[in-house]
């Protein structure tokens, strides 16, 4: 069989071997390595002298070749090669082990810019196996040199040398975004961009190319979700217009509040389209969106459909029953839980009355897509906590309830420009107001030298009958170097400083806790545990037999515990503020005064991102101001560069190359701004077939992942 024209094997000196080394990293085809941008860049244009150079940091230098080089052999069939080379500043003695073929590179009197570390003795200089480049005034050397990811059998000239290959092949590229966006955002061609992505004149075409490429990406994937939802938009749903929520309402020992009114009444009137609904409904820990859940599910069974809601974890499907299944049962609608633990007959006896259709209403975990699992009359299917679940779990759901209505919750506020983003394919509720009489939360930020009053102040709210919830950054002391390497522009790495405290474990820390406080007990928790262990952790200190349950951000979402009354958040400083208010808020859902204490050695008072983080939240309570702010602080890309973001699951084929490094929301709008009027004038994208093409390469618009 012939090799297709752009294979990566038609380029010079990519056989077999190589072409699987390719594959590794996604790369099969010349177009991808295109599209296999630098991860970073080394600034060779930064020229020091010898006696500028900085120790343990690698530095280019020009120097003129002083000696000829010497070849002598050591240890073996090993070889040392060494010369002189100086510049005005001083000499320098450069090595390259088992390197004899330089022997005749390096001339007499000739001058090389040289890339690594200098190493000062004295006033002696070594550089050990640096990168060189002949000077030729005739041509003169890059300033910025691009480094790639790599899989093992590739070298960094094999991949530079293939990209640029492709670059020239790549002359006359296509350009699919239409002139008068490109022009009205102030972009470059994308020609323009994928040369100075590979290679950059300066750092000025450097972030111009970026800012079209991450552009691009943002587009590309707003016009794919709009595709998408086009596709998703069909007839056959049941009408649920039967919505007499009184039953239900009239039991509630509070009145809704506005914004719960509001999504009710969306949510009422996506039921009663024959189009399938599909919405999320987002807000606060505790604003109230099970009861919005509840009403949809209400309306369903009026109408005479079955209704499911599937919650990731088997506790919090059983706080759900637990909660609603009294409910419905004083308006006579029976309620079935189904969990993994359920017994077999009682397994079975749920399937047939979900298949006879005599069971309108069923609570479960994952188990709701086991097989037998089948719905007489599909109507509504619910997801909590939806980021737990990837869209093919949902939609897994969904295709055993085709043209069911599909409601999806989640306890994570998100500014609106996100959420364009992270749930473009749903229709967006928020639940902006919190119910009458919800207790704020006092929020403090320590440091260390607290730790004393810390734990007796711990020791006095457990004495008191109260629960402790302790959240560590790492599961154990081999897990702390969570942020070894940050890439936070592309081109530049964050420095590493070794002022920061060591991150508290988990497990280690439960154990020198268990010791500090004999008194009390003490569990631990984490993502690694055995879904069966972390459970029975969960359940222990949700039925008050442990006081402080030590935890990793398992707990961020999960049950309700009415003495939970103290969130202490150790190095706090290394979590996202969204994340914080997560945490937050699994206190204060009782009668018991809380507290939320963030345990950080940063400058409180200071310029830095995190404290600025900490300060937020000692400050405000407000949810989505709280969003807000995160995304302010840490931008979009850092929203979506997670391996687990819905964004990059539901659509298929997109990946964010750049767009997970971006820390421009305007871009982020920008380019969702312009997909929709694009949408909205060309709705096929038919006149604009390039545009199409690219989307449809880009974008995996595969039916099963539509939920």
């Amino acid at each position: 069989m012939a090799k297709p024209s752009n294979s990566i094997s038609t380029l010079r000196g990519v056989g077999p071997a190589k072409a699987a080394a390719y594959a590794k990293l996604g790369i099969h085809t010349t177009t991808d390595l295109l599209y296999h941008f630098p991860r970073a860049y080394e600034n060779r244009g930064d020229v020091r002298l010898l006696s500028e150079a900085p120790e343990d940091q690698r530095t280019a230098t020009v120097l003129t070749i002083g000696s000829e080089p010497k070849s002598t052999r050591i240890r073996g069939r090993m070889t040392l090669l060494k010369f002189k080379a100086f510049d005005e500043s001083g000499v320098c003695e450069i090595t390259y082990f088992n390197q004899d073929y330089l022997k005749n590179r390096f001339l007499l009197g000739s001058t090389f810019r040289f890339y690594g570390k200098v190493q000062k003795t004295a006033r002696r200089y070594k550089m050990t196996s640096p990168e060189s480049e002949p000077i030729d005034e005739n041509a003169p050397l890059p300033d910025l040199l691009p480094v790639y990811r790599l899989s093992e059998g590739l070298s960094p000239k094999q991949m530079i040398s293939n990209v640029q290959t492709v670059m020239a092949q790549a002359t006359q590229t296509e350009d699919p975004l239409p002139d008068e966006i490109r022009t009205a955002e102030k972009l470059s061609t994308l020609g323009f961009a994928l040369r100075n992505i590979h290679n950059p004149t300066d750092y000025v075409s450097l972030a111009a190319a970026k800012r079209r490429l991450i552009f691009d990406e943002f587009f590309i994937f707003a016009l794919g979700l709009s595709l998408t939802k086009q596709r998703a938009v069909r007839s056959g749903a049941p009408i649920c217009d039967k919505n007499d929520l009184t039953p239900l309402l009239s039991q509630l020992p509070y009145t809704l509040t506005s914004a719960q009114a509001r999504t009710i009444d969306e949510i009422c009137a996506d039921l009663a389209k024959p189009t399938p609904m599909s919405r999320i409904v987002v807000g606060d820990v505790g604003c109230g969106k099970t009861i919005c859940a509840a009403a949809a599910m209400l309306v369903a069974v009026q109408s005479g459909r079955q209704a499911a809601l599937m919650a990731p974890t088997e506790i919090l499907a059983r706080q759900h029953y637990e909660d609603l299944a009294p409910l419905f049962e004083k308006i006579g609608i029976r309620t079935e839980l189904l969990v993994g633990a359920t017994a077999p007959a009682r397994k079975r006896k749920i399937k047939e009355c979900l298949a006879n259709g005599s069971l309108p209403l069923v609570i479960g975990t994952q188990a709701l897509l086991s097989e037998g699992v089948e719905f007489a009359a599909p109507g509504l299917i619910v997801t909590d906590e939806q980021h737990r679940f990837g869209v093919r779990q949902r939609a897994a759901l969904s295709e055993k309830n085709e043209h069911a209505h599909m409601l999806v919750m989640s306890a994570t506020p998100i500014p609106r420009s996100l959420a364009l983003a992270l749930y473009g394919d749903l229709e967006l509720s928020r639940i902006d107001e919190m119910p009458a009489g919800r207790q704020r939360v006092d929020t403090f930020v320590v440091d260390e030298s607290y730790r004393p009053r810390l734990c007796a102040f711990i020791e006095k709210l457990c004495a008191q009958g109260g629960q402790v919830y302790i959240v560590c950054p790492a599961v154990e002391e081999r897990d702390a170097e969570i942020d070894e390497l940050l890439l936070t522009e592309i081109g530049e790495t964050a420095p590493l400083t070794d002022d920061k405290p060591p991150l508290k474990a988990a497990v280690q820390y439960a154990k020198e806790l268990q010791e500090t406080l004999p008194g009390l007990s003490v569990a631990f928790v984490h993502g690694k545990m055995k879904s069966k262990d972390k459970e029975k952790a969960m359940a222990d200190f949700a039925a008050g037999n442990t006081n402080i349950l030590v935890s990793t951000t398992v707990i961020e979402v999960g049950v309700n515990v009415p003495n939970a009354c103290l969130m202490v958040v150790e190095n706090a400083d290394r979590f996202g503020l969204s994340q914080l208010h997560q945490l937050r808020g699994r206190v204060g859902r009782g009668k018991r005064k809380s507290y939320c204490i963030l345990v950080s050695d940063t400058d409180r008072g200071g310029e830095s991102t995190a404290a600025k983080r900490l300060s937020v939240m000692r400050s405000t309570h407000d949810g989505f101001a709280i969003a807000e702010r995160d995304l302010a602080l840490r931008g979009p890309g850092d929203f979506l560069s997670g391996t687990d973001s819905d964004a990059i699951r539901q659509s298929g084929g997109v990946k964010f190359r750049l767009a997970a490094l971006c820390d421009d929301t305007g871009l982020l709008t920008a380019a969702f701004t312009r997909a929709r009027e694009l949408i909205t004038a060309d709705p096929g994208l038919l006149a604009h077939p390039l545009l199409k093409k690219t989307v449809d390469n880009m974008f995996t618009l595969d039916a099963d992942t539509i939920s």
